[in-house]
């Protein structure tokens, strides 16, 4: 793909939201636009957890060498 192909301009985007303002109308579209937000920050929060909770466990790990010798190797 060329990088022409991926960049979307100020015209592009005036026509892709001037067809949803048609498609869905102006009440719905609001609503619409806020669930769409909740859930990329839903997924961003998502995927900063995982990384949270397995820092926990090596700073854990850091903290009790027993703690390493007791687990079972994989």
């Amino acid at each position: 793909m060329s990088s022409q192909l991926l960049f979307i301009g100020t015209t592009e985007l005036l026509l892709i939201g001037g067809l949803a303002l048609l498609l869905f109308g102006g009440k719905k579209l609001p609503e619409m636009m806020r669930g769409l937000g909740q859930g990329v920050q839903s997924f961003k929060k998502g995927m900063k957890e995982p990384l949270e909770e397995s820092d926990e466990e090596d700073g854990e790990r850091a903290k009790d060498p027993k703690a390493q010798s007791e687990e079972e190797p994989e």
